[in-house]
């Protein structure tokens, strides 16, 4: 199995209009909504990695994978996570929320199953919201519900899964890299 990385910088892309006009923008361009935080320097440049996995009989299609490392709400921002939930249209979508200390809190949209991979030095938190989230473990496989949550700890192999459309919040040191290590 081969991988194939795909970097592109972009602005902070939101998929709906803010209320204040003097933090939100229809960009003309592309017709996305964007988003400015007040004095944020990482509103300059998003990175949104598209990660897609491919094996013989697949194409890169099959298994796409959207990451947005911008942090999309700042301290004292109420973040509406059904609102974005509910605008989500990818099969796999990952997106940082907010910063808390040294983590982040990310909030991901999915169906279909990651790839195999470990993080060496960092623990990973997942909560399920809604849906049903499934991670393989290397001796068994966690199975959790709504409002139910896991922690992987740090060096252990594992994937995650979705047999339907999930919705999940996960808690992770800011520097993970979400394909693993």
């Amino acid at each position: 199995m081969s991988s194939e990385v795909e970097t592109s910088l972009d602005s902070l892309a939101c998929k709906e209009k803010s209320r204040d006009s003097s933090t939100s923008w229809n960009d003309k361009k592309t017709g996305r909504c964007r988003r400015r935080s007040e004095g944020d320097s990482f509103a300059r440049g998003l990175l949104c990695i598209q990660i897609t996995i491919m094996n013989s009989n697949k194409s890169p299609q099959d298994f796409p994978y959207k990451t947005y490392l911008n942090i999309l709400h700042g301290p004292l921002e109420p973040i509406d996570v059904q609102k974005l939930a509910e605008v989500c249209t990818d099969k796999w979508h990952n997106q940082t929320l907010c910063k808390v200390n040294d983590s982040v809190v990310r909030l991901a949209v999915i169906q279909g199953e990651y790839h195999w991979h470990e993080h060496k030095d960092i623990d990973e938190f997942f909560f399920v919201l809604d849906g049903h989230f499934l991670i393989d473990l290397e001796d068994r496989v966690v199975d959790l519900a709504p409002r139910q949550g896991f922690v992987v700890p740090k060096g252990v192999r594992h994937r995650t899964r979705a047999p339907e459309r999930t919705v999940i919040l996960m808690v992770e040191r800011a520097d993970i890299v979400p394909t693993g290590d």
